[in-house]
């Protein structure tokens, strides 16, 4: 039996199951006129995702600060797709990346302002991820009433190929442990550091931001003790347009990673300098600079 425990809107609700997990169901009118504790008509549940670890849940009520539900929805759906059908292996910090994508994205179109990705096309040496963002871009498209260009499968794929790693080896290390425990401590420290020293703090304007800035160093904590350390550098136009438009963003975010990367890991891949510039600029909210490409 499903039972109500938050009604998100009239097509879609967190649901208590028998077995004492938890699910989000979706269709159409599924929680319409429903409250906490009434039952859920089987005949009306289109699609059910459930929550299995305690980090799907809480990404969920992140996500439900700032994201609206179709997307959030749609976000979960895509992963249990690339789950269950590609079998992919990839950290639970792809609910908070690929929403963030998919709800610019769509916004973008909506203004008028989307620009096609200039990610390069890497189909041959990710032919994995590549089948997963197919999959994806046509549950985006379906779900939110949009289409997009075939070349939004690059931006997609890159996010499967970011967030692939060893889930059992990253789990199986308690985060208690004395290693996990001096890693983690470290990365912060540096970060803490670089953000106090550029008068960067948690504040209720930059809140969600923030947290899913910490969210993002712990799953980089994961990646430096387990993933490859020679990855391939991915998207190096979109950091220069970065550093065009976001100046001061871009040199944090820089700051952050050539610490990391002189005083815990020179292994550290070049795509996690691009990702901190970017939360960087979200944090500040700087206005992006004008220039003109040659």
């Amino acid at each position: 039996m499903l039972r109500i425990a938050q009604v998100l809107n009239h097509n879609a609700a967190l649901v208590n199951i028998d077995d004492h997990r938890e699910a989000i169901v979706r269709g159409k009118g599924v929680a319409f006129n429903k409250r906490k504790g009434d039952p859920v008509s089987a005949d009306r549940v289109e699609k059910i995702f459930y929550l299995n670890t305690a980090t799907a849940r809480e990404n969920l009520f992140l996500l439900l600060k700032d994201i609206p539900i179709d997307v959030v929805t749609t976000t979960y759906e895509i992963i249990d797709m690339a789950r269950s059908r590609f079998h992919v292996r990839i950290l639970d910090y792809i609910y908070i990346t690929l929403s963030d994508h998919i709800l610019g994205a769509y916004t973008r179109m909506q203004a008028g302002t989307y620009k096609e990705t200039m990610v390069p096309d890497l189909r041959q040496h990710y032919p994995h991820e590549y089948a997963v963002a197919d999959v994806a871009l046509d549950i985006i498209q379906r779900n939110l009433k949009v289409n997009f260009p075939e070349s939004e499968v690059r931006s997609l794929a890159l996010h499967f190929i970011n967030a692939s790693g060893d889930v059992n080896a990253a789990t199986a290390d308690d985060d208690t442990s004395d290693a996990g425990r001096d890693t983690t401590e470290a990365v912060n420290n540096i970060v803490l550091d670089v953000l106090n020293h550029h008068n960067i703090y948690r504040s209720a304007k930059n809140g969600n931001y923030y947290d899913r800035f910490m969210i993002h160093l712990q799953y980089l904590v994961d990646r430096i003790r387990h993933l490859e350390t020679d990855q391939t550098q991915l998207a190096p136009e979109v950091e220069e347009d970065y550093q065009r438009m976001y100046p001061q963003s871009y040199a944090i975010g820089v700051e952050i990673f050539n610490r990391i990367r002189a005083e815990l890991f020179a292994g550290i891949s070049n795509n996690e300098r691009l990702y901190f510039i970017i939360h960087i600029q979200r944090l500040l909210g700087e206005k992006p600079q004008k220039f003109c490409k040659e």
